[in-house]
């Protein structure tokens, strides 16, 4: 067939497939962007969950829904910190580019049925958390697969650029998605889910027209048992954690809940089970002697205590903004989730100016000078956070925030390069999948001690406090003391959710008070100026936390040695089935035709 009889859209198949290194910009493009609407959604629901909540007739601060309240910010989490690591083997079968297609069009329904939602209630409160669960499962196929596509498509030299670009798309969406969901709730809160819809169908056709299987496959059975254990005991581990930071029993906090030390424990024996099958298996789901490549196994382990260090971060930035620093500036409690994600943005700042060149600069001198680098930097912006008087001027935080933006920055891209460089072509889904894994499941962890660690500290000076300035302030004695003795954890979701703790917590007796009165409690300056100080002293905690992961991490990176790439070609063991020939995508078949 002649090019001039081709249609349009086979002509430019054409072009892009034949002119020299078009297609690495074409794999660059497509993941970048997979990635981004992945971490988009990953949080955007956080600053929309208020508007989300009224939309289906459910109060998150009844403590009956205080789960749906958590599922929906983490289920979307937790089922990516499972999947991926199993999907990224699943790639290697049965080729990266069908499972990435397949992510993209899986994340796309679930946006549509998100979308849509008509129930309202428990009823709604749950098909939301299912959907945002086919969400992530969706993610999970981006996140496993999008740097193996793009190892496979860029030379060794020029890795760290294309994964710097979309490691930042990855890291900067999900503060992007905090005004995102802040803009568009207060419009209408299907939009929160709506607006991926689009850009998800464009991708989803894009990546099934134009992306090529260039990786090599290695066909082998599926480790059912590895994966049942794996995700069992994941699954139990990261529960755990979630109910962990609600109070039990009279408790702040629920990890004396036997239930909870019942998922910590059985989840961890399910975990040591899966560690002795995957030594045991043919073909294993987690390929345990990549770890004695230094180079992947230093690089995995500082992408845990980095992302240890980074997972809670957001959450402590916001409840400092909405529940201190916004009110006290003037902003009521209902303005303060947009504003916070506004004020934030230097963080994003910081993530979009580092990756991409720090990326381009570990494919000329290795991964470990940014790496170890940026995790000192990242230290020593933690420690400049627990520096910053409660009350801080804004430029003095806008200035903390973009340096750790930019220290996380200057890790991430070479970090992830130097992993990728140095997986054997033949497991660069698995190995991706399994640093993924690492890091999806310590931001859920991050999570859990952050606020643990935070509700330590409130609870140790905030009843007290509390008692004393409702009591000055002409509640009653009983009353205060009943509010002075309810969980922290209270505080911190109304807090979260752009409610005011004290309207929330005094409403029963604000009607017998004097309007003065009440207008003087529920005003913007007595919750902040009360908790304060017992909220510093938490969130101290929780940066000094930080900092030493990021220490840790910093020797880590040291550790991993100098510039390292895997050899090209790997011999396949003798025992092994010859791999598959990747098979031709449709713009190789319209060229062909």
């Amino acid at each position: 067939m002649s090019t001039t009889r081709r249609s349009p859209a086979a002509r430019l198949r054409l072009h892009l497939h034949t002119t020299p290194d078009h297609y690495k910009w074409v794999a660059l493009s497509n993941t970048t962007l997979g990635m981004l609407m992945a971490t988009i959604n990953s949080s955007i629901v956080i600053i929309a969950l208020p508007a989300i909540f009224r939309g289906i007739h459910l109060d998150p601060l009844i403590a009956s829904n205080t789960s749906y309240l958590l599922w929906m910010l983490l289920g979307f989490l937790v089922v990516g910190a499972v999947l991926v690591v199993s999907l990224g083997r699943v790639g290697d079968i049965f080729g990266r580019v069908r499972m990435y297609n397949l992510g993209f069009a899986v994340f796309t329904v679930g946006c549509i049925l998100l979308s849509v939602t008509w129930l309202h209630g428990s009823a709604g409160a749950l098909w939301m958390i299912v959907m945002r669960i086919v969400q992530g499962i969706g993610a999970a196929f981006l996140f496993a697969n999008s740097s193996a596509i793009l190892t496979d498509a860029f030379p060794a030299n020029e890795r760290g650029l294309a994964l710097g670009i979309n490691m930042v798309a990855a890291i900067a969406g999900s503060f992007i998605g905090l005004v995102l969901g802040g803009v568009l709730a207060p419009v209408a809160w299907r939009l929160v889910f709506l607006v991926s819809v689009p850009v998800g169908v464009l991708g989803t056709v894009w990546a099934y027209l134009m992306l090529e299987e260039r990786g090599v496959r290695s066909p082998s059975k599926i480790d059912w048992l590895g994966n049942v254990t794996f995700a069992v005991g994941l699954i139990a581990v990261l529960v755990g954690i979630t109910y962990g930071i609600l109070p039990y029993g009279g408790h702040d906090m629920g990890w004396t809940n036997p239930e909870v030390i019942g998922e910590l424990a059985g989840g961890v024996a399910i975990l040591a089970l899966f560690v002795v099958i995957e030594r045991r298996v043919s073909a294993p789901m987690f390929r345990l002697p990549l770890f004695r490549i230094r180079a992947f196994s230093a690089g995995v382990f500082a992408t845990l205590l980095s992302a240890l260090s980074r997972g809670g971060l957001m959450f402590m930035l916001i409840i400092w903004l909405q529940g201190i620093w916004l009110p006290e500036h003037g902003y009521s409690f209902s303005q303060t989730p947009l504003w916070a994600g506004i004020y934030m943005l230097p963080l994003s700042v910081g993530f979009l100016i580092a990756g991409p060149f720090s990326g381009r600069l570990a494919d000329r001198f290795g991964a470990r000078p940014f790496t170890t680098g940026g995790m000192i930097l990242a230290a020593g912006s933690f420690l400049l956070l627990i520096s910053l008087p409660v009350t801080f001027a804004y430029w003095a935080f806008a200035l903390v925030i973009f340096l750790n933006g930019f220290a996380m920055g200057l890790f991430a891209a070479p970090n992830q390069t130097g992993i990728m460089n140095s997986l054997p072509p033949d497991q660069r889904g698995a190995g991706a999948g399994m640093a993924a894994t690492f890091m999806n499941s310590a931001m859920v962890l991050s999570i859990g001690i952050f606020f643990s660690l935070i509700i330590v500290g409130l609870a140790s000076t905030l009843p007290g406090t509390l008692y004393h300035g409702l009591t000055t302030h002409g509640v009653s004695h009983a009353y205060a003391a009943r509010v002075a003795h309810l969980p922290p954890v209270g505080s911190l979701f109304a807090a979260f959710l752009g409610y005011n703790p004290i309207g929330t917590m005094l409403h029963p007796v604000l009607g017998h008070m004097t309007h003065a009165k009440a207008a003087y409690l529920t005003g913007h300056r007595f919750f902040p100026t009360l908790v304060s100080h017992p909220f510093a002293s938490g969130i101290h905690e929780a940066f000094y936390f930080a900092a030493g992961c990021c220490v840790v991490a910093a020797i880590a990176s040291w550790l991993r040695g100098a510039k390292y790439v895997h050899a090209a070609e790997v011999p396949a063991p003798a025992s092994a089935a010859a791999p598959v020939p990747a098979q031709p995508t449709p713009a190789q078949r319209a060229r062909a035709a």
